[in-house]
């Protein structure tokens, strides 16, 4: 039987991006089906008492995950992982901070019309994603950030890599993530991060 795996990320988080890297190419090797969602970093920290410029970047993460959930309320959940590609790959190694136009490049590229780009300034979809952001919370707590992974039902934060393992190291890790996965009453792996997101 395949194993299944819900991904919550945010399209802004380098972090989310690199786990999610790791997790396409398990993918490709594994009987893996996996289920990709928003878990909003916008949502998270709602209502929180944030330093100002931590809070104009929070704010700033609206708009990507507003359109993919514009997306996926309009074409099914199946946009959701080609989009986030799209977009992920000028926001974290494109290094592109014109977010308008990366909204309108990434929809293009994924076969959608720019119309969509209009939901990054809606509130249209904001309960869809603080619906999705729940779905996460309930599952792994509150204390936790993005990426969240749900392995047969049994979800966690992270893990967090960089860079992103490849090949057989990329099996080793998720096979770890499933041992731990299946271990009644294991909580919590941590390090403090001694290195940046490396994206290739």
């Amino acid at each position: 039987m395949a194993t299944t795996a819900t991904f919550w990320f945010d399209p802004t988080c380098p972090w989310a991006w690199m786990t999610s890297r790791w997790m396409g190419e398990v993918e490709r090797a594994r009987e893996l089906d996996v289920t990709w969602k928003l878990l909003s970093l916008a949502v998270l920290n709602e209502g929180r008492d944030l330093e100002p410029d931590y809070r104009a970047h929070i704010d700033q993460t609206w708009g990507p995950a507003r359109v993919i959930a514009a997306a996926a309320s309009e074409h099914g959940s199946a946009i959701v992982k080609p989009l986030y590609d799209a977009l992920g790959e000028r926001i974290h190694p494109g290094e592109r901070r014109d977010t308008d136009a990366v909204i309108v490049e990434a929809l293009a590229e994924v076969g959608l019309s720019g119309e969509l780009a209009a939901a990054a300034e809606s509130e249209d979809y904001d309960d869809a994603l603080r619906a999705s952001t729940a779905e996460a919370l309930d599952l792994v707590g509150d204390d936790v950030g993005v990426p969240v992974i749900a392995i047969d039902g049994v979800a966690f934060f992270g893990p967090v890599v960089s860079p992103p393992p490849s090949g057989e190291a990329a099996l080793r890790l998720w096979d770890g993530c499933v041992a731990v996965a299946g271990t009644p009453g294991f909580f919590e792996l941590k390090r403090s991060r001694t290195v940046g997101p490396i994206f290739d």
